[in-house]
């Protein structure tokens, strides 16, 4: 019979699987506080699962402390072992993924901001459906910035400078700033001079945090001359889609954004004004997805198709 001690495997070890999931999500969101709800447990099951895992251990994993805003830190033991961990459990995660893969029947899991969504990705979506019939696209609308292993998160398309830890991101399309007015209120208020903006409602899109390099009325204006004595008086609005139906609607002017404005501009419901003030965003879209995911066949389908997509609109 063989010896399991001797050849270096001892059956007898407790599998800690859940355990070394409290511990990681413990040491991220230093409590169990904040532990127990991504996992969707209470703090004291977290408690005790990292509690047996330190007396299996037969160390402590974490310090506690009974004031300030992070109560449990960890120990030079667990930082010694956080990061094999995580890669452990990132994998476990990835081998699931792709067992699931084949039971749930092609789905792809996307991620984009409801206004990308409804400018961009919704008008569009039914050439990629006819391509990849067998694919079932399931959309997640966010305009958080969503941890993709967390929410099972496949691929998705981010607005900013293309820099987000962990993740691949590939530059998909860049895009120009610039005002949008509609017809019917061009018709009622000619708009022929910078000046004569002074006149109309300025609609703002908050949706970008400004201090992100995000463009505003003020940094259109100042590229265009005019930064002082136009009034700023307008409506602010935190949803692109929302900003450019306001346009439509005749509420005023809107500062656009050039990929969600294009099918707009396209079809007449709203036209550009002072084509020669040019102001590229210092922002992009960009592809983004996890690197182990790079070569899920899905993945690679749809990221090749946004990638043809993008190249089209720009011839």
């Amino acid at each position: 019979m063989m010896d399991d001690t001797k050849s270096g495997t001892d059956v007898r070890s407790p599998i800690h699987l859940n355990a070394l999931r409290a511990f990681e999500a413990t040491a991220r969101h230093g409590s169990f506080v904040g532990a127990a709800k991504e996992l969707h447990v209470t703090p004291a099951a977290v408690g005790q699962l990292v509690r047996s895992l330190e007396e299996w251990l037969g160390t402590p994993l974490f310090r506690r402390s009974q004031s300030g805003k992070v109560r449990l830190t960890t120990t030079e033991a667990a930082d010694a072992a956080l990061a094999d961990i995580r890669i452990g459990l990132d994998r476990l995660r990835t081998g699931l993924e792709r067992m699931k893969e084949v039971a749930s029947g092609g789905v792809l899991t996307v991620t984009v901001s409801p206004a990308f969504a409804a400018k961009w990705l919704m008008p569009r979506i039914e050439r990629f459906q006819a391509r990849w019939p067998d694919t079932d696209v399931r959309l997640d609308t966010s305009l958080k910035l969503i941890d993709y292993v967390v929410e099972g998160i496949d691929i998705g398309v981010r607005y900013g400078a293309g820099h987000w830890p962990g993740l691949t991101a590939e530059k998909l399309m860049e895009e120009e700033i610039f005002p949008v007015v509609s017809p019917a209120l061009l018709r009622q208020a000619p708009i022929k001079r910078l000046r004569d903006l002074a006149n109309q409602t300025l609609i703002h899109d908050q949706s970008v945090d400004p201090n992100s390099g995000f463009a505003t009325w003020e940094t259109w204006l100042e590229k265009a001359g005019i930064a002082d004595g136009l009034q700023r008086r307008g409506l602010k609005i935190n949803n692109s889609a929302a900003v450019l139906q306001a346009a439509i609607d005749g509420y005023g002017v809107a500062l656009a954004r050039s990929i969600l404005a294009h099918d707009d501009l396209a079809a007449g419901r709203l036209v550009r004004l002072f084509p020669d003030v040019r102001v590229p965003s210092k922002l992009a879209y960009y592809v983004v997805y996890r690197p182990e995911r790079a070569s899920m066949p899905r993945l690679v389908a749809f990221r090749t198709w946004l990638h043809e997509e993008a190249a089209g609109a720009r011839s």
